[in-house]
């Protein structure tokens, strides 16, 4: 008798109850071996004071079970509210976000009926770190965070998995061309680690041509490689053209736990009225089952669940009569599944699923870079006048070490030789740069020069420091620089 693994459930908001209900009680007649240890998330624990919306004694069930099966939640907007998605996988480690998506056409309508894309998104940072500040009146930042130990990873993971599904392509999609250090270093870590697997064919896109294509013809792709903010959209665009969002699968992969969910949203306006499409959360559970090694019971409720769609037992979201026998709602469908298990589809391919724990994938820190300081970057908040006025004030602050380079307003230069069509904000950035790079500076004299702005009753917000990395710049030039 395989032993029973412990896993811990939440239904969370909106339909969440509904989905559960539904996939718990296909999961039981199929006896899968789950010791549920269920906990309450969502909106009502933000309303009591949880900024997570996650009790603080719970996390220690996700920590003990390392295993979460997790309905859909509601986070409201504002008010310090952190997204209890994003906590759980940086919290827990879970660096890789894998997102399957595969037509099931003719019985469900797509205009692309040859739909077979695994979304494989780095889960722990980017845009996603949710370092933000508000720096003027005017003028909000959102900090990109892009490393390499998370780049490697997830690229890493992505070449591991294709191999041992024997999948033939990675694409990696990328803005590299505009931001060139934070996507540059992914692409760059893509290219590295590609050749390490020469049997599997790799690609670079720019990310808006590749959604594009996506879109247009998604039988071109195979697995996608992607950072976070850019993987969160695709994976969307890919289970919407296959379908229906409703029946798009989540699994949260990292070292020591697992986070399994669907792609969806808490859909409040729905909420109650058992129509809502339990296969998404369906799919995570059977992905969690693969994922802990029970592959034949995953395989005999997969293979239910298309037999169910095949048989046109459809809920609201997929109906259509041309491809519909009936309607059914939430509960009705998983119904219709246990009614099938043991069967397998007739026309749809039937699955045999194998044990698949990810091999742990390990970062080796690599010797640093010879690192050189050579200016710095100082974020004033002015609405006194204009660059020229703002650099006469900035450059009584030049010394012999450093000299005031350039003034640049939302990334466009308009110091020295702007133009008057730029439009300007409250929010400059103000280079000063080394005149002796060789030599480089001292944290002494970044302080000494901003001690000459504020002498100047300048507001200084920030800086960043400017580094050259093993003589190679850190940092980008402004747009027209």
């Amino acid at each position: 008798m395989a032993s029973r693994i412990p896993v811990t459930v939440a239904p969370g908001d909106g339909i969440g109850p509904e989905i559960m209900e539904a996939t718990l009680k296909v999961l039981d007649a199929a006896k899968a071996p789950l010791d549920i240890e269920r906990i309450e998330i969502g909106e009502k624990l933000y309303h009591e004071g949880h900024s997570a919306g996650i009790r603080p004694e719970d996390w220690e069930s996700l920590r003990k079970t390392g295993l979460f099966l997790k309905g859909p939640i509601t986070t409201p907007r504002g008010g310090g509210m952190k997204s209890l998605n994003v906590t759980v996988r940086k919290t827990l480690g879970l660096f890789a976000n894998v997102r399957p998506v595969k037509s099931l056409a003719p019985f469900v309508t797509t205009k692309h009926p040859i739909l077979d894309v695994i979304v494989i998104r780095e889960n722990e940072e980017d845009l996603y770190a949710g370092i933000e500040h508000q720096q003027t009146d005017e003028v909000v930042q959102c900090l990109k965070l892009i490393t390499r130990p998370g780049s490697e990873k997830i690229i890493r993971y992505a070449f591991e998995f294709a191999r041992r599904r024997k999948r033939r392509k990675v694409t990696c999609m990328t803005k590299d061309n505009i931001m060139k250090l934070t996507d540059g270093l992914f692409h760059r870590v893509f290219a590295e680690i590609s050749e390490e697997y020469p049997e599997i064919e790799s690609e670079h896109l720019i990310v808006d041509i590749g959604m594009a294509r996506m879109a247009a013809a998604p039988e071109l792709f195979d697995i996608l490689v992607v950072p976070n903010l850019y993987g969160d959209i695709v994976s969307d665009i890919t289970a919407e053209i296959s379908g229906s969002v409703g029946m798009g699968s989540s699994a949260n992969i990292g070292d020591k736990a697992a986070m399994f969910e669907a792609i969806h949203g808490s859909a409040p306006t729905i909420a109650g009225k058992n129509i809502a499409n339990p296969s998404g959360l369906l799919r995570s559970a059977v992905t969690m089952l693969v994922h802990t090694g029970n592959g034949t019971v995953a395989g005999t409720i997969y293979n239910a669940w298309q037999r169910a769609i095949e048989d046109g037992i459809h809920t609201v979201d997929i109906y259509t009569p041309m491809h519909s026998r009936k309607s059914v709602g939430t509960q009705e469908f998983a119904d219709a599944v246990i009614e099938r298990l043991g069967e397998e589809p007739q026309k749809l391919p039937p699955v045999r699923y194998e044990a698949d724990r990810p091999n742990v994938i390990k970062y080796n820190r690599r010797s640093p870079a010879k690192k050189t300081l050579v200016g710095v970057d100082v974020f004033v908040h002015w609405t006194a006048g204009g660059a020229d006025e703002l650099a006469v004030m900035l450059q009584t602050a030049d010394n012999e070490r450093l000299k005031l380079q350039m003034i640049s307003n939302r990334g466009v230069m308009v110091w020295p030789e702007g133009y008057p069509e730029t439009f300007c904000t409250d929010h400059w950035r103000c280079r000063f740069y080394t005149t002796k790079d060789s030599q480089g500076l001292s944290t002494d004299d970044v302080i000494g020069l901003l001690g000459r702005v504020a002498d100047q009753q300048l507001e200084f917000i920030k800086t960043e420091h400017l580094y050259l990395f093993d003589g190679e710049p850190g940092f980008s030039l402004g747009q027209g620089q």
